[in-house]
């Protein structure tokens, strides 16, 4: 019995030597002398010991006056990106001049402590809002769904939806839709701006009118958005009790060949998840920076697994070149080899679109929205564009 203890003991104690030879030790210090005592400061990033970008999860320890610390141990060669804030984006660390930083960045390599300075926080400046609401909008609050915490809706409508009552409207849903219309109600004062993108293109005949629904996010956002049973629970709120209740109040087309969906990061996922699961409700997609495949979460593999039919659907993908945009790109590329495997054309079901000199973020998703909204809803002027 000794002797086969021994024997399965030492590959045990060789894994957990690798392992260990394999961790390196990241240690983040904050300083900030201008707060006011027993203030409280966070990190938050792209790992789940940052708290996957909860603002308000992951603690430091205050080691003595102004100044706060803690470590981390990660695997030799990720990449960490990470924030600093004091529980809310409403209260992130900016740079010295005011301005909202870039998200810092460690490449681990080797045991590591660096020291931050911070001289101001976002609810110490005045607010810099980019944009404005433009068009005709509606909200309906506290909106209810079995098993999922309440959020409020806003519907954005069409210019000429309250003059012409004899048409019919396709609809777009777009999750995390507190940043898509409203820069107040952004998570960081900027939004997609696409009620100015939809206004002007449809004043310009390049898309056809669409109905515009925003899904606010909850806290549970990562995992309503993600194969989670949450994310579930998500999609079927929007299918079985959300997009009933728009069909019913508005003016809409309720077809699938009329229903899109679309968001970015984890919203860009959950954009796919729907088009893809349910099929017979959704035939449209926008996919902004998709976290198809990282960390933990990976839906590559369903595509992958797939032996049905093909599925007839239109898809728009886009994915920057900087900060965590470059980490999804290798899940982006993949699955756009799977998709291609699978039987489906590029240009036809599918299209993608490499930002340049553009970060994770709603300002550069603006820039781009335009480009998705003409694939997906475009006229015939509009699809000559492509």
């Amino acid at each position: 019995m000794k002797k086969y203890l021994l024997c399965i003991s030492f590959p045990i104690l060789l894994f957990f030597s690798f392992c260990s030879q394999n961790n390196v030790k990241i240690t983040i210090e904050v300083i900030a002398d201008n707060l006011p005592e027993g203030s409280k400061i966070y990190i938050t990033g792209n790992d789940d010991q940052m708290g996957n970008w909860e603002p308000d999860s992951i603690a430091l320890s205050e080691i003595e006056r102004g100044k706060w610390s803690r470590s981390f141990s990660f695997i030799k060669g990720k990449k960490l990106e990470f924030k600093i804030t004091r529980g809310s984006w409403e209260n992130e660390a900016l740079n010295d001049d005011g301005s909202n930083p870039i998200n810092y960045t460690i490449n681990v390599s080797s045991d590591t402590s660096i020291t931050y300075n911070i001289k101001l926080w976002a609810d110490q400046v005045e607010r810099k809002i980019e944009g404005q609401i433009t068009g005709r909008i509606k909200y309906h609050r506290n909106f209810q769904g079995e098993g999922i915490q309440p959020r409020d809706i806003i519907v954005w409508l069409p210019p000429g939806y309250e003059a012409d009552l004899n048409n019919n409207y396709p609809v777009l849903y777009m999750h995390d839709g507190q940043n898509i219309v409203d820069p107040n109600t952004s998570s960081f004062q900027v939004d997609w701006q696409i009620d100015e993108a939809a206004d002007s293109l449809i004043r310009k005949e390049l898309i056809k009118p669409i109905i515009i629904v925003g899904i606010y996010n909850t806290p549970d956002r990562n995992q309503e958005y993600s194969e989670d049973k949450l994310g579930l629970l998500y999609m079927k709120f929007i299918t079985d009790s959300l997009k009933p209740f728009i069909d019913r109040n508005y003016r809409t087309k309720p077809d699938r060949m009329n229903t899109a969906n679309g968001g970015g990061s984890l919203g860009g996922l959950i954009s796919f998840m729907l088009m893809w699961e349910h099929a017979n409700i959704f035939s449209k997609a926008i996919c902004f920076s998709p976290a198809f495949k990282i960390d933990q979460y990976d839906f590559i593999d369903n595509v992958k697994s797939y032996e049905g039919k093909l599925k007839n659907f239109k898809l728009y993908m886009y994915n920057g070149d900087n900060e965590l945009d470059s980490m999804l790109q290798p899940g982006v590329d993949e699955m756009l080899v799977v998709l291609k495997q699978q039987g489906y054309i590029e240009g036809d079901h599918f299209y993608f679109h490499k930002g340049e000199r553009s970060l994770h973020s709603e300002r550069d998703w603006a820039k781009n929205i335009w480009h998705a909204l003409i694939f997906i809803f475009g006229t015939e002027k509009g699809k000559s564009l492509f």
